[in-house]
């Protein structure tokens, strides 16, 4: 038999090309993948078999002969812990993500092992990090096989948010489906008849494209088996859900149906007191819980308490902040600001308020006529207390329901451009500015003074306005501390004004970009990262950034220019600053508001203060009892019967709402409600977390190890580094050598952070990222490399002898040997037929020679490694000590192999044990692939 006919199976070590290889799961019968023996997982090729020499090979082992330091010993440790990828432990993924998970991120993830289908909400609190929860989730499941695909299925304006998350922090590409990507996908198809969810296995979908009739059977026909539906609040059904909501909620639901399909639920806001809201969300995991009880605390009820307990998580920042050690989150600083109107302004006001009082109270006309009065007439306050340029341009369009067919639609018009409708009743917030030109329903009169009032409006811009003024000096003020702002107004014509004159105020003094629904979502992304990387950004936008788009690593501080009349999006807004990852111990919000602008105090005090305080008690939002629409238009009306009662078009500012006291009781409860729900729960014991966290870090390191190891290698190459309360500065020239520089792929000098949350001119050095994985695999690649070492002592050693400090319970010398375990891994998913690889790091040690050896424990072995270095010993003496354990590696072999087996046994239990209770538990595999690989022998002889 040639060896190129030999069976080759994955974990094996190959000679081909001159170097040495292990075989990855991939191989064929006819096509041999391999990595090389220190490389990455990118770095595997194929060798077809039979045209090409592929040889056996046996891992060398140390040299005594090349002898590094005890520095140079522990950094092939880091570097072959960095290096593994395919880590062992019951997680295959933790080796392969950009992102060290806090604790509390683990909950979610050891409650979907053990679902089988996974079905789970993820319902935690805005900016606690739900986005990295569900991916990892997903990512689990995919490298064991569990999953043939993902799809992410969300608001359009996340979609490049959610593809950068995957790409950046999990290593994984997936293809836009958005209504401006289609044409360029369905040109890539195969056939004319091919899905592009069959084409395409990871994709990030808009849920209102993919919603449509014409297009939600192909989707839920052809989609991989792991859909996670981001702002999943949006497809609940609850009270007069609107067409859009419904279509929502169908395609979920369908979704949902699939029983071996696995279906992730993302939201922050589950439960804001609304039970059938509730209901019908949980009821999309499994239709059973659409009956659950109303009140899960009642007696008899633990049962159907549990049961649910299993399928949802949500926690309030309180609740993580503090779990198994400490998560940063940034403190609130929360201020209202006023300014008082012009007399210049205060005139238009009146005029304004009289003239929509006129147009309220006038008989005239058919319903739809007096409906689209009604719809002007609110236009023109909410347009008055934005801006002057809002104004005039709402004095000047045409009005939007003027073509209704009936007062019902015209209804539905003028709520969905005027108001500020829940997230879930729209596909996203409308930003443009409505009109109040009533045309035919309007005399010719009434539209010459709208042309009045429009040109009084522009004649305000600028220097007239004060709203404008005390904005412009608050923000000089920030930008002179040091604060970068986002200002979040109404309308577009209001954002774009407010930045054309902030950048004449501010000059030279900072960046202002203005950012509204004009611009695709892919735009807007780069607009804010361009204007990210000024010193001094200051952001103009309206709410089409204030859902799920993250901006905490360029922006500090919200300010609210315009009030917006649904208090949820006021917390979105702060949402987008005010979450982990924030480099600021502090960010600020600050409301403005006119003290004589009716509108404004109307606003703030029924709506915007309650929902503030409710908040504050609770520690999450709670939304508005009944309709946001309802409210507002019930509350508008009461305005106009008393400015008609008034006479004049004037009204007092202590104008009360007659329905404030009714809301604000029904709030209330709700609120109770949902404090005493089921939901901050936590059915995963914090012990059984910590014990995993330890066992991830022990197997492929943290952030300390990787940034020792990239400390400690850089200044063995005499790179300069330096490190300040956090932040690592690394000075890459040409004196670096060339193959280092090609190893990171860095020519010029940088800066970064070894944890989150990082600033936006630093890297986030995680384990995977280009410039720690390509320096952890140059480092043990040159170890491996016996021609790399011929004329200097290694960056990182096989073989060293060192004197070291007195260890406790170990008398004499101590040899340590370091081990690249692997096994053949199968667990058992659907999606995966051929056992995977798993790889794993172990030092061990014994007292005694080869021939009897003493063997230690894991934490004496531990002990030991870490014992400060007091000495080196002199020549002959660690010659002599290396090459005595090294000569001993043929007699320790049976030894390592009962380790091997020892391991491949613990490592089955560990996965059983995550999945316990889910089928996938049932089948899990794992042999050791022997020899034992010796990467390293060390010798360490305690201090007298």
């Amino acid at each position: 038999m040639t060896a190129t006919s030999i069976r080759f199976q994955p974990g094996d070590l190959v000679t081909a090309r001159g170097r040495e290889w292990v075989v990855m799961p991939e191989t064929t019968d006819d096509m041999l993948m391999v990595r090389p023996v220190g490389g990455l997982d990118d770095e595997q090729v194929g060798i077809v078999l039979g045209l090409e020499s592929v040889e056996p090979a046996s891992f060398s082992t140390p040299s005594p002969e090349v002898l590094g330091d005890h520095n140079a010993c522990r950094l092939l440790r880091d570097a072959a812990k960095l290096s593994t990828r395919a880590a062992s432990g019951p997680f295959r993924s933790f080796g392969r993500i950009a992102v060290e998970p806090r604790p509390y991120q683990l909950v979610p993830l050891l409650m979907a092992m053990k679902l089988d289908p996974v079905r789970l909400l993820i319902a935690d609190d805005v900016g606690v990090g739900k986005t990295v929860e569900s991916c990892l989730v997903a990512k689990e499941l995919l490298e064991r096989g569990e999953a043939d695909g993902l799809a992410v299925v969300c608001p359009p304006h996340l979609a490049e948010q959610w593809q950068r998350e995957l790409r950046e922090k999990f290593h994984i590409e997936a293809e836009l489906v958005l209504r401006t990507t289609v044409n360029r996908l369905e040109r890539g198809r195969r056939h004319a008849g091919e899905s592009l969810f069959a084409r395409h296995r990871f994709v990030i979908i808009s849920i209102d494209y993919i919603k449509s009739e014409k297009r939600i059977d192909d989707f839920v026909n052809n989609c991989p088996n792991l859909v996670i539906v981001d702002e999943a609040h949006t497809a609940t059904l609850a009270g007069g859900a609107g067409r859009s909501r419904q279509q929502r909620h169908e395609l979920v639901r369908r979704l949902s149906e699939r029983e071996d399909s696995h279906l992730l639920l993302v939201t922050a806001t589950p439960h804001s007191g609304n039970e059938s809201a509730f209901r019908s969300l949980v009821g999309l995991l499994d239709p059973s819980f659409s009956d659950l009880p109303e009140d899960l605390d009642g007696a008899g009820r633990e049962s159907a308490k549990r049961r649910l307990a299993r399928h949802l998580v949500q926690r309030k920042r309180g609740d993580v902040a503090s779990y198994l050690g400490t998560t940063e989150f940034p403190t609130r600083l929360e201020k209202e600001e006023t300014y008082s109107l012009s007399d210049e302004y205060r005139v238009l006001f009146s005029s304004v308020l009289k003239f929509a009082q006129e147009l309220v109270s006038d008989p005239a006309g058919n319903r739809v006529q007096q409906r689209v009065r009604w719809w002007s007439a609110l236009a023109l306050l909410r347009a008055l207390a934005s801006s002057p340029a809002a104004a005039a341009a709402t004095l000047r369009n045409r009005a939007a329901n003027l073509a209704a067919a009936n007062d019902a639609e015209a209804d539905e018009v003028g709520r969905r451009s005027i108001l500020d409708l829940d997230e879930s009743d729209q596909e996203e917030a409308p930003d443009f500015t409505p009109g109040a030109d009533g045309e035919d329903s309007f005399s010719s009169s009434e539209r010459t003074r709208l042309r009045k009032l429009a040109e009084q409006a522009d004649a305000l811009r600028g220097p007239g306005d004060a709203k404008l003024k005390k904005l412009a000096s608050t923000v000089k003020a920030l930008v002179k501390d040091g604060h970068a702002p986002i200002i979040f107004c109404r309308f577009i014509d209001t954002a774009e004004y407010v930045a054309e004159h902030l950048r004449d105020a501010l000059g030279k003094k900072a960046e202002v970009m203005s950012v509204t629904g004009t611009l695709p979502p892919s735009e807007r992304e780069s607009r804010i990262l361009e204007l990210g990387e000024h010193d001094s950004p200051v952001l103009v936008c309206t709410d089409c950034l204030s859902e799920g788009v993250n901006l905490q690593q360029h922006f500090d501080t919200v300010i609210h220019y315009d009030l917006s009349w649904n208090p949820t999006r006021h917390e979105q807004r702060e949402g987008r600053v005010d979450r982990f990852g924030q480099p600021r111990d502090e960010v600020k919000v600050l409301t403005l508001y006119g003290q004589d602008n009716l509108i404004d105090v109307v606003i703030l005090n029924v709506l915007l203060r309650k929902h503030r305080a409710i908040r504050s008690d609770l520690g999450v939002s709670i939304a508005i009892p009944s309709s946001t629409n309802e409210v507002i238009e019930s509350l508008y009306d009461e305005v106009m019967r008393e400015m008609q009662d008034a006479g004049s078009g004037q009204m007092s500012f202590s104008f009360e709402w007659s329905g404030q006291d009714e809301l604000h009781a029904a709030w209330e409860e709700r609120a109770e409600k949902a404090s005493r729900s089921v939901f901050a729960q936590q059915t995963i014991d914090p012990t059984e977390v910590e014990s995993e966290m330890a066992a991830i870090r022990a197997a492929i390191g943290d952030a300390p190890t990787v940034g020792r190891f990239l400390r400690d290698v850089l200044l063995r190459l005499k790179v300069p580094v330096t490190e300040k309360a956090g932040r690592v500065d690394v000075t890459i020239s040409g004196e670096t050598p060339r193959s280092l520089r090609n190893a990171i792929g860095r020519d010029q000098p940088f800066s970064g952070r070894f944890a989150l949350p990082t600033a936006a001119d630093e890297l986030y050095l995680a384990r995977t990222h280009p410039v720690v994985e390509g320096l952890a695999s140059w480092t043990l690649d040159t170890a491996l490399d016996p021609l790399a070492n011929r004329d200097r002592a290694p960056i990182a050693a096989r073989c060293g002898v060192s004197i070291v400090a007195p260890i406790n319970g170990v008398e004499g010398r101590v040899a340590v040997l370091l081990l690249r375990l692997r096994h053949h891994l199968h667990l058992g998913g659907r999606h995966r037929t051929l056992p995977t690889l798993a790889e794993e790091i172990l030092a061990v040690g014994f007292t005694g020679t080869p021939e009897s050896p003493q063997w230690l424990s894991s934490e004496i072995v531990e002990a030991a490694l870490a014992a400060p270095p007091t000495a080196n010993p002199p020549a002959s003496l660690a010659s002599s000590q290396a090459t005595t354990v090294v000569e001993g590696l043929p007699t320790l072999q049976p030894a390592l192999e009962a380790i091997a087996t020892q391991r491949a046994e613990a490592l089955r239990d560990a996965h059983v044990r995550v999945r316990a209770g889910a089928r996938a538990s049932k089948s899990v595999t794992v042999e050791p692939v022997l020899p034992v690989d010796v990467l390293g022998a060390f010798v360490l002889i305690p201090r007298a």
